[in-house]
């Protein structure tokens, strides 16, 4: 009954009646299809994957990356913060660490990053090279995909080009740590952006997040509840 109204009204002569009913199916079916995938298992018959709490750990972060009071946003700013040096802070790359530590099991977060030019997201080794020059790639404990001048890559060795259908508004990534499987989704429709190759994990790993120049913007961790909302504020210059 519900689809022949459908049927009925999309055959209506008046066209604003028409644009509204398939606006509002498209909006239906793909409200449905983000709460399905997101209540079905990442891997066919095992439990689900539930959101970690992450936050960002200010300690790590590069002194030109401002960190919210909450540490779930982080922002690029013009001029670096005089800050004590500290072998946990990235010193020639704009990044910073998640607080959450994994060394087992399996995790699952979200980060909102809107319309910004480039960013960096992934994993990383706790032990990871911060200071001086260094890349990017599994070789060298890092699992991250990226966003450069409107292009996305998988930073693997050498980068794998990303054609997204698309533009993500809000990205997932999931990790299973002792499948050695890193994922990440465009959860703006709901599809599969890359999975690195199986991997085999040792040690900590962490949330890793990079911006690249004043124009990125900010990148927001969505809590475990799905808000993407926080303040700003100047990181003390103590060093934790």
């Amino acid at each position: 009954m519900y689809g022949f109204k459908c049927i009925f009204l999309m055959k209506s002569r008046n066209p604003l009646i028409s644009m509204g009913v398939l606006c509002f199916l498209s909006a239906r079916r793909k409200a449905q299809f983000k709460k399905a995938w997101r209540d079905a298992p990442l891997y066919p018959g095992d439990p689900l994957v539930f959101a970690a709490n992450v936050t960002l750990d200010e300690a790590t972060a590069h002194p030109a990356l401002l960190v919210s009071e909450r540490g779930r946003r982080v922002t690029w700013q013009e001029t670096c913060q005089d800050l004590p040096s500290s072998t946990q802070r990235f010193s020639s790359i704009p990044c910073v660490l998640g607080q959450l530590r994994i060394n087992s099991g399996r995790a699952y977060w979200e980060v909102e990053v809107g319309d910004m030019q480039s960013w960096d997201l992934g994993i990383c080794r706790d032990n990871v090279t911060r200071k001086g020059a260094f890349i990017m790639s599994p070789q060298n404990g890092f699992w991250a995909i990226r966003l450069y001048d409107g292009d996305y890559w998988a930073l693997t060795s050498p980068e794998t080009s990303l054609p997204l259908r698309e533009r993500p508004l809000k990205v997932g990534i999931f990790l299973n740590y002792e499948a050695g499987d890193v994922s990440f989704y465009n959860m703006t429709d709901g599809s599969h952006i890359f999975t690195f190759p199986q991997n085999t994990f040792c040690g900590v790993l962490r949330p890793l997040f990079r911006l690249w120049s004043s124009d990125s913007g900010s990148l927001t961790i969505c809590s475990a509840e799905g808000e993407c909302t926080d303040v700003i504020h100047k990181p003390t210059l103590q060093v934790k």
